[in-house]
């Protein structure tokens, strides 16, 4: 699903944000990127974005290299990703239906098939009651609910996950999490940075952790620290 060989990625300043990290998650795996702020896991999650080219190594997607993919080709290994993030990047001037839609129009879906996957989507992440109403007008719990409802709705092989709770209050975190191990345990592959220590000790998932740009732990069913 997602393989690193011997991945490094050097910066033009000289950091060297990852360094040779090896590693695979397997289809249908959850997996939490750990680590503190400046340790890599944003670079790792913008390398299997395709947003930063390696410096040295290979990333295998899907049993596909895309090291050396061309640019024209980005976007459709984007379209096998559903990607979640911290700030929710949702479109202000459209309603909850549109926004979840838009992801749509970007791959040319049919109007039927959008007007069929759209209402399912947001009843899965229970926001049925909200699909005509504004960013503006819903709590960063919902917010986020709408982010996530937008990165399936294309009914993707994995979900991206960047610090997606890091913006919401406890509760509120803990909805979003029972959401992603219900999407988890229909098959997607999720994959989630974060720094939320009570959520990973608590889910008992897999833990890669990464310190100064290396892969320095990797625990089948690991906690935040080493030895939980």
């Amino acid at each position: 699903m997602i393989e690193f060989r011997n991945v490094s990625k050097l910066y033009e300043t000289g950091t060297e944000a990852v360094h040779d990290a090896t590693f695979t998650i397997d289809k249908g795996e959850f997996a939490f990127l750990v680590g503190t702020s400046g340790s890599g896991k944003s670079t790792l999650i913008k390398l299997i974005l395709k947003e930063e080219e390696v410096s040295q190594g290979n990333i295998i997607i899907n049993g596909k290299d895309i090291t050396f993919l061309k640019p024209r080709r980005v976007p459709y290994l984007r379209r096998s990703m559903g990607v979640v993030f911290q700030d929710f990047r949702l479109l202000p001037d459209k309603t909850v239906y549109e926004n979840v839609a838009f992801a749509m129009y970007i791959v040319k879906a049919t109007p039927k098939h959008i007007r069929r996957q759209v209402p399912m989507v947001l009843s899965l992440v229970g926001l049925s009651n909200k699909a005509k109403m504004y960013p503006n007008e819903l709590s960063g719990g919902e917010q986020q609910r709408v982010a996530l409802a937008r990165a399936l709705v294309n009914n993707p092989s994995m979900i991206i996950a960047d610090e997606p709770t890091g913006n919401l209050d406890p509760e509120t975190a803990w909805d979003i999490m029972n959401l992603l191990n219900e999407i988890n345990a229909r098959g997607t592959t999720v994959v989630m940075a974060t720094h939320a220590k009570d959520i990973v000790d608590k889910m008992k998932k897999r833990v890669i952790e990464i310190n100064a740009g290396k892969i320095v732990r990797d625990d089948r069913k690991g906690g935040y620290d080493s030895g939980k």
